[in-house]
Order: C-alpha cells, then sequence, then structure tokens
C-alpha cells in the first residue's frame, strides 16, 4: 500500500509568530510516514528562520527516503531564497527551480 503525501500550505506572512504552528504541521505530514509537499504560492513575506526550518524538513523527509517538495513558489519566497544565497540547498526540493 503507497504512502500518501501530506500537502500544507504556507500563510502570506512566514515570520517568527507562524513559525510555531508551521514546525507542527511539518511535523505530523514527516511523521506520517508519507511524502510532504508544501505549496509556498501565498507566500509575501518569510523569515530566514522559515527557510531553514523547510530545508530541515526537507533533510528529515529525505533521510527517511520520503519525498518533500515546495510546489508554487511566489516570487516573495524565491526572491528570499535567492537574497540569502539558498538557491542551491532549495534546489533539490522546489519545483521549477
Amino acid at each position: 500500500m503507497a504512502k500518501s503525501t501530506k500537502t500544507l500550505s504556507l500563510p502570506s506572512i512566514v515570520d517568527l509568530d507562524a513559525l510555531d504552528t508551521i514546525r507542527d504541521q511539518l511535523l505530523e505530514a514527516l511523521e506520517s510516514g508519507g511524502g510532504v509537499t508544501v505549496n509556498g504560492s501565498d507566500v509575501e513575506r518569510v523569515s530566514t528562520n522559515a527557510l531553514f526550518m523547510l530545508l530541515s524538513a526537507a533533510e528529515t523527509a529525505r533521510h527517511n527516503e520520503n519525498p518533500f517538495e515546495v510546489k508554487a513558489p511566489s516570487e516573495s519566497l524565491v526572491a528570499a531564497i535567492d537574497r540569502l544565497g539558498l538557491a542551491e540547498p532549495f534546489a533539490g526540493v522546489m519545483e521549477g527551480y
């Protein structure tokens, strides 16, 4: 039986106030044993900590041999990744990057 993929959508503002909720959603999705898809289409502003949390979640999924993907990244999300020099780490997990 194939494991299901859990999808979560990032809010428009991904700042320190949103991190606990997003972390809990990511942990739940990762612990389910299937893949994780993160929709980044609504992101208008994202903190550096949030980007590192996404990379950490992607590494955990990879370690557990489960797929992890950031789909439909907004222009703001891509700009933040580029501005922080994180293009290479995100290249393996972000659709169309």
